[in-house]
């Protein structure tokens, strides 16, 4: 989507501008900011982004936030009778209106760091992660990860807190196919919370039952090293740079013992996206973590933050670690490059209508 960038929090919508259409596009409505709508304020969002990678302070969800995970755990779209959307249907949506009532499902202070954002990005990463560019299977085409099959695949764990919060949105728009949404949604996250503008077009089809689902296996296991995370991207059509950049939205959220098996965040703030998981992953000593789970690090400062092993090998492989270098020094160049990659990603296996707009 181009030019969307957080504004004020009390601006009801954004303004889509297609990027594929002239620049001379529609103005922005009344009552909206010339580069969009938002559902946090820049000035908050500049304020996370300038606090010191090294201020080590407990970060942790709200015991409301916990009974809420509690109360969705086990919730699943894969009700036989759901037949999703078909690959014209987009043709009578308002994606304007999709994306600021998907903004306002972000902030909710009884969920765990007060967003769905982090979330979102999971469920959108997931949800078009499968893809195989030699089967041409799996991908955000068919949304598959709504049904059992594949929703109860281990990575996905948690993931139906993200499709029970949008689900009111499928049923608000019908025509909006859910792998237009889950995939509109970690776009929303990432540019919501005051990441770069990613580039996005409708134009996904449902699958109609489970038959398309993916095998277990095709999305990464944070607890393997380099070799691993080459064979997963590698698999999708990713070279070095772009797992570099993709990997960075671990700057959002936290693990969960819950849903990943891992526990926390890593870093200070984990709804607001920068750079900082590259800082945090040079500049911090890492330690594994003395507990009952599985293993994983934990900043010897203060135990506070954590990094998977995988994460740890974008430190320790050199060709990944010339990538980190130069995103930790240079935040824009991680945000151009992230969201190329995040696009690339979220369209991997569509064949999109010629006529489907580009925002």
């Amino acid at each position: 989507m181009s030019a969307l960038r957080p504004a004020s929090r009390t601006l009801a919508a954004r303004t889509l501008r297609p990027a594929a259409l002239s620049p001379l596009s529609a103005a922005p409505r009344v009552g909206m900011a010339a580069r969009g709508f938002s559902s946090r304020s820049r000035q908050q969002h500049q304020q996370q982004r300038q606090m010191p990678a090294t201020a080590k302070a407990a970060v942790g969800p709200g015991a409301l936030g916990a009974l809420a995970l509690g109360a969705l755990a086990g919730w699943y779209l894969f009700s036989s009778g759901d037949s999703g959307s078909d690959g014209d249907s987009w043709r009578a949506v308002d994606f304007h209106r999709v994306y600021a009532d998907i903004a306002g499902l972000l902030e909710d202070d009884d969920y765990d760091d007060g967003s769905y954002g982090p979330v979102f990005v999971r469920l959108a990463w997931h949800a078009s992660g499968t893809f195989d560019r030699k089967t041409r299977t799996g991908g955000s085409d068919g949304a598959t990860i709504r049904f059992a099959a594949e929703a109860g695949h281990g990575a996905n764990a948690g993931l139906d807190v993200a499709r029970a919060r949008l689900e009111p949105l499928k049923r608000k728009y019908p025509g909006l196919s859910y792998g237009d949404l889950y995939t509109l949604a970690g776009v929303v996250a990432v540019q919501e919370l005051g990441g770069p503008t990613v580039r996005w077009r409708p134009g996904r089809s449902d699958s109609k039952t489970a038959a398309h689902c993916t095998p277990d296996g095709r999305l990464p296991d944070a607890a393997q090293g380099a070799g691993h995370v080459r064979d997963i991207f590698y698999r999708m059509g990713f070279g070095d740079q772009e797992i570099a950049a993709l990997i960075g939205a671990h700057a959002l959220g936290r693990c969960h013992p819950t849903r990943s098996g891992f526990d926390g965040p890593w870093n200070a703030s984990p709804t607001a996206f920068t750079n900082f998981f590259y800082t945090e992953l040079l500049d911090d000593k890492w330690v594994p973590k003395k507990w009952d789970g599985p293993f994983q690090y934990v900043d010897k400062q203060s135990g506070a933050f954590m990094m998977l092993p995988a994460d740890m090998a974008l430190k320790t492989d050199p060709v990944f670690r010339r990538h980190v270098e130069r995103y930790a020094a240079d935040q824009d160049a991680f945000f151009a490059d992230f969201a190329r990659a995040f696009a690339k990603l979220l369209e991997l296996g569509v064949s999109f209508p010629a006529d489907a707009p580009v925002y």
